[in-house]
């Protein structure tokens, strides 16, 4: 039974609620099967765990079919539970090299084990190799019910990265995440699952070594980091584990993953510019109107973007013919300026006979099926949607091929959205669990879609490549796919999916793109400005500051939201954007050059600081900085940062600061490492317009030693002649003797001859100072080092100058909210709540909601919310947003401590006629595992014609909720009348009333999670309570009866919320 705490001035219920929240949907089943005792033992597990797995790799279509029915009736009748619980340490083999290593459960375990998707060849994983070295730390398992839970205990002090496309901090102890691909948009840093799956964690040692770990399976797992220095999965069973290290450094355990998984595809150097996209340039006319605007401001930019709304009524592979009748000419004349094309594709194909897509794939029976064999059917944009099957070979060919003609049409490349696969209409945001695909043998054959779902982008991503390879085999796909999984950096980029316009998701994108590089996909990037919501000129200039550093860089927004291209935020945010993505263009020959080892030797692109000293503890958790190869990027991610207020912590060592003569206070501070060499360009427009004669520069800062080298790659810029030798790889060295620095070409690799160009060396010397030099790429430079007291001088000077510089410099201004739609709800900032269990953030100027709703001992994220609708709202009427919804609230008392409560907020708004909606949020000081909240509608000045009363108002409660696994959730309370009542999110939208009325709490259950959100009220207040489901969430409302106030008699409704750990 669990205990939950008396509630002051509040009806209690017994716990039965609760306990009836343990119970199955098929209890009535269990109970008859296995009896009282086996029921329970049942009920437990369910709570605990995920649904568990029944397929095997062997299994064949026809008898998955066959079996399918019996399996869920086995499933629902109860599974009867033994002693089926092992343990223990996992058997090891090493694999691959020296220092990687397999762990099963069993020689059992293996031998049934399915094959890799992750690794670009499953057999790897398969073959065991001859090594004298045994693991350093060894996996512990527990097998129970399905699930294997694998466990590894590392040293106090060890720091966790990785775990893939996450929100919230850098640094990941304390945090858990669950591997499904989920449709996120507007995510928030406490959000468990987002668009690509990666269950592997970092682990960075006390001593700087570090450890990678694979949980090698494509099934929903959890990653849960939550106790200090111990990594655990969750998942069905069985899986194998991979551990590659413990190495000397971070970047040697990628570089050894990527031997497993892949390096990246060498992308194309045009898809290294600036991208500018907008959902939706609605016309080839405006595609061009803004691609012309780039040129006319000398804004650089390679790469113009066309959402869905180019397809004749959401058709893949057609175009609309009124507003893009003409793509061939739009493409040219695109191509003829500059500019590349990119056109999206997205998985959901129309279900119309006539139309050619949904023809061909239903003659080649391509589509992903119901468990009855018929194709399934799920509505998204085109309106009722098939599936491709891509884990079927005949369906990647049969969709290659469709890519392949479409490229006729001068598409540069392709863009696969929507591919978690996301469905609307569904409470699970995806089609179910028990769709059908018949996978190749090698993928894992025929199994459930909960098998394929987070591969399902990685394959339609696959599919997509190959068929641009088909269609232009001398030219390098471009792919960019939302939903990802271990492996899909072979075939595409990725970006973070559908940010919100606001400074924590600015500070966020930064820790964002390094997770996925230290998850072995090096090439990604936000939408910068946000994608939702309108930024402020200030956080539109900052935020194109640092996205112009990242490896992928595009600026991306929503419909119904200001224009968020460069120019659109007034000429203080434009002069910024085009400086910013100058120094992009400048760094392009640096930022291909990283690429080009990460594609060959599996090195990161962009890191966190702490890889310049993984030693040092105090990098680990720096959020605002990162390395693009050598060079140190530092950030203002917050509105309040200025000149004086960036905390600067750099790794030990040489770091010497410079720019392009663009210093600009929202701009990010620049350092190069001691003892490297950097390559820089000339300021183009576009990649098209450099030639291998341009001048080259090469910035050099020397180590303590006098030494520095670095390199360039240059080849064909697409294509892959590089892979038979057609490049140039220059190794330039830089050496002090003396009072004088040599820089010179130490080596070269590749059969390109040297471009006869002239070579421009500057030798940085601390505070924006620097020498220079000229000559001819090829020769030997020389730069004579003035004495100590000169040097010094030139560093005061420089240092002087750049302050002058940023003085000088006009700042974007401080414009706290954006004009237009929406803008004013996304930029200013919430207050915060705190205490005890929870963590709440309000906003008062729209609906006094609460956005944010966090239990931080378990770090879950109960509400569903953008800032300008959903969270937990309250009207005064009975209509859905009625008043009290959208009007600006005044804080009326704000207390960190009163008498009974810890800390509160006391908040009110007109809502006309003479009525003000009051609301009090306070954690009381006895209890503080919950938080309370007391609602009125309140009488001020009711008319005295009306007899002192109001029009007929009600006082409507209305929280939006996440369901974080909808298929595990559901609402359980016992009624007035003494019925007990289970709503799972099948059952819709539900009255209870009267006798059916919750008798004073009712409780949302996440199984998975073990969890129960309580919310307790008093019954004598509440006429109505009102479940909705909607996808991936759920509103449990609270009503008041319907009547007139007055002074005397106001309308209240006084609840709470706690979270109860079940069993």
């Amino acid at each position: 039974m669990i205990e939950v705490g008396l509630v002051t001035g509040i009806h209690k219920l017994s716990n039965n609620a609760i306990a009836a929240g343990l119970t199955h949907r098929h209890h009535h089943h269990l109970r008859r099967v296995g009896g009282v005792a086996q029921a329970r033992t049942r009920i437990v597990s369910i709570v605990r765990f995920c649904r568990p797995d029944f397929g095997r790799k062997k299994r064949f279509c026809k008898k998955l079919l066959t079996k399918r029915f019996m399996l869920t009736m086995a499933n629902s009748e109860g599974q009867k539970v033994t002693s089926n619980v092992s343990s223990g340490n996992m058997i090891f083999q090493p694999i691959l090299e020296d220092g990687v290593f397999r762990f099963d459960c069993s020689e059992n375990d293996k031998d049934a084990a399915y094959p890799s998707i992750s690794f670009a060849n499953s057999g790897d994983r398969e073959t065991p190799i001859t090594s004298d070295k045994v693991p350093s730390y060894i996996p512990t398992f527990e097998c129970l019910l399905g699930q294997q839970v694998t466990k590894l205990e590392l040293p106090l002090g060890t720091s966790s990265y990785g775990t893939g496309e996450v929100s919230g901090q850098l640094e990941r102890t304390g945090n858990r995440v669950f591997t499904w691909n989920t449709d996120a948009w507007g995510y928030g840093p406490e959000t468990t699952s987002l668009y690509q799956s990666h269950p592997w964690v970092l682990a960075v040692l006390p001593n700087g070594e570090a450890l990678g770990i694979l949980a090698d399976t494509t099934r929903r797992c959890e990653i849960d980091l939550r106790k200090e220095s111990t990594i655990q999965f969750v998942a069905p069973s069985s899986y194998p584990v991979i551990t590659f290290g413990p190495f000397a450094s971070p970047t040697a355990v990628l570089i050894s993953l990527s031997h497993a998984i892949g390096t990246v595809f060498m992308p194309p150097k045009w898809s290294l510019g600036y991208h500018q996209c907008r959902w939706s340039y609605d016309s080839d006319k405006r595609v061009l109107e803004v691609a012309r605007t780039f040129r006319e401001k000398s804004i650089p930019c390679d790469v113009m973007w066309m959402d869905i709304d180019y397809m004749d009524g959401f058709r893949c592979f057609t175009f609309d013919k009124e507003r893009f009748q003409d793509p061939k000419s739009l493409v040219k004349n695109l191509h003829d300026n500059g500019f590349k094309a990119i056109w999206m594709l997205d998985p959901g194909i129309k279900h119309e006979d006539g139309y050619f897509v949904y023809d061909s794939g239903s003659k080649n029976d391509v589509w992903v099926q119901k468990a009855d064999g018929t194709p399934f059917i799920g509505e998204v944009w085109p309106g009722p949607c098939v599936f491709p099957d891509y884990t079927q070979s005949k369906v990647r060919a049969w969709w290659a091929d469709l890519v392949k003609d479409f490229i006729s049409n001068g598409v540069d490349g392709i863009w696969n959205d929507m591919n978690e696969p996301s469905i609307f209409k569904a409470v699970t945001k995806t089609m179910p669990e028990s769709n059908l695909h018949r996978g190749d043998s090698e993928l894992g054959g025929c199994q459930n879609h909960s098998f394929y779902h987070n591969v399902y982008g990685l394959l339609m991503a696959r599919s997509t490549y190959e068929g641009m390879k088909l269609a232009k085999e001398m030219k390098r796909p471009f792919v960019l796919t939302r939903a990802g999984f271990t492996g899909s950096q072979r075939y595409a980029a990725t970006w973070t999916g559908d940010n919100l316009s606001k400074w924590d998701h600015l500070h966020m994108s930064i820790s964002m793109v390094l997770q996925l590089g230290l998850s072995g996909q090096p090439i990604s990037g936000p939408d910068i400005g946000g994608f939702a919501g309108n930024a402020t000129p200030k956080l539109f200039g900052r935020w194109m500051g640092v996205g112009a550093m990242f490896p992928f860089c595009r600026g991306h927004s929503e419909k119904d939201t200001l224009d968020h291209e460069p120019w659109s935020f007034g000429k203080e945010c434009e002069e910024v954007c085009r400086l910013a993505l100058k120094r992009r263009y400048h760094l392009l020959p640096l930022i291909y050059t990283l690429f080009y080892f990460a594609h060959t030797s599996g090195t990161p692109v962009a890191t966190p600081t702490f890889f310049a000293d993984p030693k040092d503890p105090s990098l680990r958790k720096l959020e605002d900085s990162f390395l693009l190869g050598s060079v140190l990027v530092y950030a203002r991610t917050l509105s309040c940062q200025g000149l004086d207020n960036l905390e600067r912590t750099l790794p030990k060592g040489i770091w010497l600061s410079f720019d392009f003569s663009d210093a600009h206070p929202d701009l990010p501070e620049l350092y190069l490492k001691g003892g490297s060499i950097i390559p820089v360009g000339p300021a183009i427009q576009h990649v098209g317009e450099a030639n291998l004669s341009d001048d080259l520069t090469l910035l050099v800062a020397l180590d303590e030693h006098g030494k520095a080298e670095g390199f360039l790659f240059e080849d064909d810029g697409d294509g892959y002649e590089f892979t038979k030798g057609e490049y140039l790889l220059t190794h330039y060295a830089a050496e002090l003797q003396l009072s004088t620095v040599t820089v010179s070409v130490y080596k070269t690799q590749g059969s390109w001859g040297r471009p006869k160009r002239r070579l421009h060396v500057k030798l940085l010397l601390g505070g924006g100072a620097m020498l220079d030099t000229w000559g001819m790429d090829g020769e030997v430079l020389q730069i004579m080092l003035p004495s100590k007291e000169e040097v010094s001088k030139l560093v005061s000077t420089g240092e002087k100058l750049y302050k002058n510089r940023l003085d000088d410099a006009i700042q974007i201004p401080d414009v706290e909210e954006a004009s237009g739609p929406k803008g004013k709800e996304l930029s200013k900032s919430p207050i915060e709540l705190k205490s005890g269990d929870w963590d709440l953030k309000v906003v008062t100027w729209i609906g006094g909601r609460i956005i944010s709703m966090t239990h931080t001992p378990s770090g879950t994220q109960w509400l569903h919310s953008r800032i300008e609708v959903n969270g937990y709202e309250e009207y005064g009427g009975t209509e859905y947003r009625s008043a009290g919804c959208s009007e600006e609230y005044s804080v009326i008392d704000r207390e960190l401590a009163h008498a009974k409560e810890k800390e509160s907020l006391l908040l009110e708004c007109d809502i006309g006629g003479g009525l003000v909606l009051q609301r009090q949020i306070y954690f009381p000081k006895d209890d503080p595992k919950v938080f309370r909240i007391d609602s009125s509608i309140l009488a001020r000045s009711v008319g005295a014609g009306s007899g002192g009363f109001s029009r007929l108002v009600c006082l409507r409660v209305h929280p939006t909720f996440n369901l974080l696994h909808p298929s595990e959730s559901y609402v359980t309370f016992t009624s007035v009348d003494g019925s007990k009542h289970e709503v799972f999110p099948e059952y819709g939208e539900q009255y209870f009333e009267g006798d059916l009325l919750p008798n004073g709490e009712w409780a949302l259950i996440d199984k998975c999670l073990g969890l129960a959100l309580v919310n307790r009220f008093n019954a004598e207040e509440v006429y109505k309570c009102l479940i909705h489901w909607e996808s991936g969430t759920v509103n449990l409302e609270l009503w008041s009866e319907s009547r007139p106030v007055s002074k005397q008699s106001p309308l209240r409704v006084a609840h709470e919320y706690e979270i109860v750990r079940i069993p």
